[in-house]
């Protein structure tokens, strides 16, 4: 298949059905030759996150609205605007290119439109970029639901959230310690020509100056390496593993932190839940490449009765599940999934959550409280609440009026994350 015509069909998934980029474009690539898969993942993540510009200028070039089942010759529209606007693919092809993607999608008696609709774009370019940036949504990319949301949170910080959302994000790496030190794979790096930096506050993190394929990653089919932001590594810092005990990640799904914290202590004894199936067999093929055990359960965190019979947990790394407002710049179609009542409701979810943890806790014993959240609903307000209704529990380095650590995206280029660490009375 045309990989624009591709491309239009992954957005109109997304945007128009409600698909996960995440689960549209692997399935896409069934439908394109391998070397059009880096290709087809730019447009895609590019078209979504300047949506709201591509769709202004459309609008202004366009008569009337496509609709029903030619709905996705809208996104193909949008495709043609972002090559020529924000691609160094050549003006010619990338034109050529999308209108040929008609004949894939079985319209090719809408060429000419299509056709139009491109030259009259790069005719009349400067105009209406300025007309598409001249609104909030066009200007900063984002929802206006998002967009109050942040202002009213992080007014200050505005502009450096949402310019951090739309770029696109660094690979960073997560040193396996019982294979090398990190400084020890580092040189390995440095020796296959691949340039790193180091994290100030993640020990085991490098940042790859220009991503790569995991396969060119010395020793990383035998589990030397892991690919994971550096804001995740930091729940390991957090969580504080010690030797001996029994440690629960809660919603552990795809398993990166489960097995961080076996790499940073080995003599732990690790049970990893997660409610998606689908997802813990991520957790099982991870924990399968760096040859680590843990108990991997399918399990619901508010009914732990159903699925743990076993003592108090020491420790309990609770990855809540969450709005995702954090790692925007990974999965820009989280802008247009995400609806402002979504928040309300994933706050009572985790308060639910925490809540039936807390009893699985061992008197003494820490729960580090995680989203890659960052809005104050699902963090430092959830964290306040469940301090104000129970009594033995202690947040620890930080001030209960400003619980925790909010990590915004861009942040030492780490991903948005919200930790809060708190003991319960011995």
């Amino acid at each position: 298949m045309n990989v624009r015509a591709a491309a239009a069909k992954v957005i109109y998934q997304v945007v128009d059905q409600g698909q996960s980029l995440s689960t549209a474009l692997p399935a896409a690539h069934q439908d394109i030759k391998e070397r059009d898969q880096a290709l087809l993942q730019e447009i895609c993540y590019g078209v979504l996150r300047w949506l709201p510009r591509l769709e202004s200028i459309t609008q202004q070039l366009m008569d009337k609205p496509l609709k029903g089942k030619q709905r996705v010759f809208h996104h193909l529209i949008l495709v043609g605007l972002y090559q020529l606007g924000y691609m160094r693919i050549p003006a010619h092809a990338a034109v050529a290119e999308t209108v040929n993607a008609t004949k894939n999608l079985k319209k090719p008696q809408l060429r000419g439109l299509i056709n139009a609709i491109l030259r009259n774009y790069q005719r009349q370019q400067d105009a209406l970029d300025q007309q598409a940036t001249s609104h909030d949504a066009g200007l900063y990319g984002h929802p206006g639901w998002l967009l109050k949301l942040l202002r009213e949170s992080y007014p200050e910080q505005l502009d450096a959230i949402t310019a951090a959302n739309n770029t696109k994000a660094p690979m960073w790496l997560r040193v396996n310690r019982r294979h090398h030190s990190r400084d020890e794979y580092r040189a390995l790096l440095t020796e296959a020509g691949i340039e790193t930096d180091i994290h100030p506050q993640a020990p085991d993190a490098l940042k790859l100056h220009s991503p790569c394929d995991v396969s060119k990653l010395p020793g990383f089919a035998d589990g030397w390496v892991s690919v994971q932001d550096a804001a995740a590594q930091l729940s390991v810092e957090y969580l504080q593993p010690q030797a001996g005990e029994l440690i629960l990640d809660c919603c552990a799904a795809p398993g990166g932190k489960t097995a961080h914290i076996m790499e940073r202590q080995p003599d732990t004894r690790v049970v990893a839940i997660d409610c998606d199936e689908q997802r813990l067999k991520r957790v099982h093929d991870n924990l399968q490449r760096l040859n680590l055990k843990a108990e991997v359960l399918c399990a619901d965190a508010r009914y732990p009765d159903q699925w743990w019979q076993g003592e108090q947990f020491d420790r309990i790394l609770l990855d809540a599940p969450c709005s995702a407002t954090g790692v925007i710049r990974r999965h820009p179609d989280i802008k247009w999934l995400r609806r402002a009542d979504d928040i309300t409701a994933l706050a009572v979810l985790q308060s639910e959550i925490v809540d039936a943890m807390w009893q699985q806790l061992k008197p003494g014993g820490t729960l580090v409280y995680a989203t890659c959240s960052i809005t104050p609903q699902e963090n430092r307000d959830q964290v306040k609440a469940f301090l104000d209704r129970t009594p033995e529990a202690t947040l620890i380095g930080s001030d209960r009026e400003q619980p925790g650590r909010q990590i915004l995206p861009g942040e030492l280029d780490m991903d948005g994350f919200y930790y809060a660490v708190i003991e319960k009375a011995a």
